[in-house]
Order: C-alpha cells, then sequence, then structure tokens
C-alpha cells in the first residue's frame, strides 16, 4: 500500500466514484466539468455549468507557515488556490467570462483569528482584479463563512463557480481523436501575469508533499494539523523545515516557498486561445487530481495517449520524491509532475497555441500524441522507463 493511500487519500478517488455513480452526467459525459441544460433560462441553446473545488489540504501547509514565521500574506495564495482549482477547471469546457464565484470558509476559531480570513478575502479580491485586466469578468457574490470547531481542526477554503454558456462555444473533448498531439502548458516559473517563481505544485497532492517533506517536529508542535488517527509511521517523516532554502533556476527559495505556490491559472492563456483558436482545439484536461493520469477519464472513445516528452520535473518534485522515496509510477499518479494543463490539437495548430502561450511567459511545448488502440490506455515514457496505466 502507498504512503498515499496510509494517510487516507486516494489519488484516484475510487470510493467518491462509486459513491456518485447514479449521478446525472450531464449532457457530454466526456467534457472535463459537468454540462446541464439552461435550467435558469430554459434556452435550448444555452447551457448552465457549476462546479466546486477548492485548496484542500493546502491550507493546513498555510497554517503552519503562519504559525512560524507570522506572515498573513500566505492566506492570499490560499485564496487563489481555491478560485483556480474551479476556474481552470471551466476553462476546460471552453467556458472563459462572465463567471459568478461563491467561498466557502469553514474555521476553528479557537486556532484561526479574524485577521486570516481578511487576509482570504482580500486575496479572492486581489486575484479577480488581476483577472480583469486580462478580459475575465469574474463577479464575486460572497458566501458561507463558518466557525466549526467541533468538525475542523483549523481551516478549509473551498469555493464554487457557475457559468450560463452558449452550446455553440463548449468544448466537449469529443473532437479528441487518433492524430492528435498534446500539447502541454508548464505550472512551474514565472509567467508576465505572475509576480514571483512559482514551483508548479499547485494543489493536489499537498497531503502527500506535506507528510513526506516536513520534520517530525511539526507534528509535535502542531498536533492539530494533522489525523491524530494515523500511524506515526506516516506521519511528518520528511528531513526539512519551511525555513530550508534550496537554489531554484539561481534563485534562493524555502521549502515553505516552494510548497505554497499558489497554483498557476491559465486563464491569460486559454481565454485567448479560445477565442481566438476555437477549431483548433479538440479538448482540454486540467492534470489536477490523478496527475499525469487524469487524462484517461475524459477520452470520448477506446485509444492510447503516448506522453513521451512531457517537461523535465521541476525542484519541488525532486524534493518530494527524495524525501519520500515514492517511485515513478506513483509520482505520475499523485502530482502533475510540472506538465498541469493539456491542450489537444492537430499537428499543423500545435505551433501556433504554443506560440500564444508562450507570449504570455508559459513555457509550452508537444509532450504527446493520441494513438488508435483498443481500449483506453496512457503509456508515459521517462527516458528507459515505461509507466503503463
Amino acid at each position: 500500500m502507498s504512503l498515499y493511500s496510509q494517510r487516507g487519500v486516494s489519488a484516484q478517488k475510487e470510493e467518491v466514484h462509486q459513491a456518485t455513480r447514479g449521478l446525472d452526467p450531464g449532457l457530454y459525459p466526456d467534457a472535463f466539468c459537468k454540462i446541464y441544460p439552461d435550467y435558469l433560462c430554459g434556452d435550448a441553446d444555452w447551457v448552465n455549468i457549476m462546479h466546486a473545488d477548492g485548496a484542500g489540504t493546502k491550507s493546513i501547509l498555510a497554517y503552519l507557515y503562519w504559525r512560524e514565521t507570522g506572515d498573513l500574506s500566505v492566506w492570499k495564495g490560499i485564496a487563489q488556490d481555491a478560485i483556480v482549482m474551479n476556474l481552470d477547471d471551466l476553462l476546460c469546457v471552453g467556458v472563459t467570462s462572465p463567471l459568478l464565484f461563491s467561498s466557502t470558509i469553514d474555521r476553528n476559531k479557537r486556532l484561526i483569528p479574524g485577521d486570516v480570513l481578511e487576509a482570504i478575502i482580500d486575496g479572492t479580491r486581489a486575484f479577480f482584479e488581476t483577472m480583469r485586466s486580462y478580459g475575465i469578468q469574474i463577479h464575486y457574490l460572497g458566501g458561507e463563512t463558518a466557525d466549526v470547531g467541533d468538525l475542523v481542526r483549523t481551516i478549509t477554503v473551498n469555493g464554487t463557480m457557475t457559468a450560463r454558456w452558449p452550446k455553440a462555444k463548449l468544448i466537449t473533448n469529443q473532437k479528441i481523436a487518433p492524430g492528435d498531439v498534446i500539447v502541454g502548458l508548464a505550472g512551474f516559473g514565472q509567467t508576465h501575469y505572475e509576480t514571483s517563481y512559482n514551483s508548479g505544485l499547485a494543489s493536489n497532492g499537498l497531503t502527500s508533499a506535506r507528510h513526506d517533506s516536513l520534520h517530525k517536529t511539526y507534528g509535535a508542535r502542531f498536533p492539530e494539523s494533522y489525523d491524530n488517527g494515523l500511524d506515526e509511521s506516516v506521519v511528518y517523516i520528511g528531513p526539512h523545515q519551511l525555513s530550508d532554502t534550496i537554489n531554484v533556476e539561481g534563485q534562493s527559495v524555502t521549502v515553505g516557498q516552494l510548497l505554497l505556490s499558489p497554483t498557476r491559472t491559465f486563464a491569460p492563456v486559454l481565454a485567448k486561445m479560445i477565442t481566438e483558436h476555437f477549431d483548433d482545439i479538440h479538448g482540454l484536461v486540467h492534470c489536477s487530481g490523478g496527475g499525469q493520469t487524469k487524462c484517461l477519464k475524459y477520452l470520448p472513445g477506446p485509444m492510447k495517449l503516448v506522453k513521451d516528452n512531457l517537461f523535465a520535473p521541476p525542484a519541488v518534485f525532486e524534493l518530494i520524491q527524495k524525501a519520500s522515496g515514492a517511485d515513478q509510477r506513483e509520482m505520475y499518479q499523485v502530482f502533475n509532475m510540472g506538465t498541469r494543463m493539456e491542450v489537444y490539437t492537430s499537428a499543423a495548430a500545435a505551433d501556433r497555441l504554443i506560440e500564444l502561450a508562450r507570449s504570455f511567459g508559459v513555457a509550452a511545448q508537444v509532450i504527446g500524441h493520441v494513438e488508435s488502440a483498443p481500449s483506453k490506455s496512457l503509456e508515459i515514457l521517462l527516458g528507459q522507463e515505461r509507466l503503463q496505466f
């Protein structure tokens, strides 16, 4: 059993999918988000989309960092995480703007003061202002903030995003076909719309990243930061303090900064790509929960995906893998490994989509292709190693 499973977490979320198997799959079952008829206005040419997600256990990392440093600004990154995990999923079905957003924050008031709430809400507003400068209109409709110390050890930060959208402008992944290539967009580095280096970790796999990277003393000092029912052998088993520094691309960066890099949004890139090259986009997949295997859920039929040119994993994943001893298979199932967005397109269109992404400072390249096959499958080539899924 993997360390991830021993900590009560599943990269593939099998039990969640089993519990929800009877729900309506929506109009387009292969689309990245569920898409429903226009229940709001009853227009057959429009659809309704609502998506819920959040920062996950990354908020616990923010809690540890804040307790150690007193730096409230870390919570602004958590606000961005909760938004982007909704926004970039909706972008995968072609939705750009306008969008509506409502937040849900549950806290243990005894440990999380009002200053933290203010930092999260200010971070939400600041992110929306940045997006408006790129033509992406997200309207903040408030939400629910609850004091539920009996339920929540520290704090959870989640959100719901919704839109009404024309059917003719949807990306449903039904156009993905053998012969397509996969253009990958990197989640690491620094884009023109970011103010600092981004590690690329995003908001998935943080239970593993936290426990595998950080030293046992964190559990002793902050027992509220983990499930006390876990076997101690899987709790905070790493070598690092959050203040430890490593060299990344010539910069001195702390472990805390790497693990807490706000989830990068691809909204400025994808909004322009969808507007100017809509017909070239056959499908979009956000490599979130499930890492590099996420794509298998959204294929419209039996075919094989071959990823033979993924980005070299950036420093944060090397740090996590070295600390945990996880094999390549587990790493690529749990983490995005630096390649966080996939654009399925024709070979003829790939170069112009790559050029567009690079114009925003987002690294992009062809990472693989789609082949005919009798069933859905994925092959990841890492030098001489082949991972089969």
